[in-house]
């Protein structure tokens, strides 16, 4: 088995996000590799700046072969894109299901693994107050999880809780959990433990802020 702590080259798709670039400080702090994909050449100098390699893809475009090639170095695979807040529901398939799906065959390609963003609740039954655009989203995320579950790669998907700007504590809650809030630096944390790890295929897991120090709450997870 990969120890650990083995330094290893990790590409981050969508790695302009606030949690990527997070992430991606952390990780190249603990001296692994980090490829940041951006299909907006305006944010290479933010992902320069967290340490890492700007690579430019436009995910919601580029055929697997063409993500492939652009990070053929990469042993890890994180899924942060998403289309955002404000993207109607034809973006929230393009981008959080089907560049789901051409991430996921660009590992295949490589044979890396992948580890992917979701959010808690995701198979869940959304209440009836909520609109379109959020119906579409849930409905892309939920697919890509089923998806790579399927997919038989080397998988871990994270779901964090309601993202909060609150200062992290290094200290969470992980398993099967009901909504709560979880901060931006803590996920961030918990993904840099996870992507650095080779033990935790075939984990799916909720997070949220709580007690436990990071290290403990992810070693707890290996399988």
């Amino acid at each position: 088995m990969t120890n650990p702590q083995d330094p290893r080259t990790i590409a981050i798709i969508g790695g302009h996000g606030q949690i990527a670039l997070r992430t991606t400080a952390l990780l190249t702090r603990a001296g692994h590799r980090v490829l940041g994909v951006i299909r907006n050449p305006d944010h290479a100098s933010a992902v320069e700046r967290a340490g890492g390699e700007a690579v430019l893809v436009d995910i919601e475009h580029a055929k697997a072969e063409e993500l492939a090639a652009a990070i053929g170095g990469a042993d890890t695979l994180l899924f942060a894109a998403g289309a955002g807040p404000g993207s109607g529901p034809a973006r929230k398939e393009s981008v959080d299901h089907q560049g789901a799906l051409t991430t996921m065959a660009a590992a295949a390609q490589l044979g890396a693994r992948l580890v992917q963003i979701s959010y808690i609740g995701v198979a869940n039954t959304p209440p009836e107050s909520v609109g379109p655009d959020f119906l579409a989203y849930q409905r892309a995320k939920y697919a890509a999880d089923l998806a790579l579950e399927a997919s038989g790669l080397d998988w871990t998907i994270v779901r964090p809780g309601t993202l909060t700007n609150e200062q992290g504590t290094a200290r969470v809650a992980v398993g099967v959990l009901e909504r709560g809030p979880v901060s931006r630096d803590n996920v961030a944390q918990v993904l840099a433990e996870v992507v650095a790890r080779a033990d935790l295929a075939g984990v799916a897991f909720d997070l949220l802020d709580g007690d436990t120090p990071v290290r403990d709450a992810v070693a707890m997870l290996a399988v």
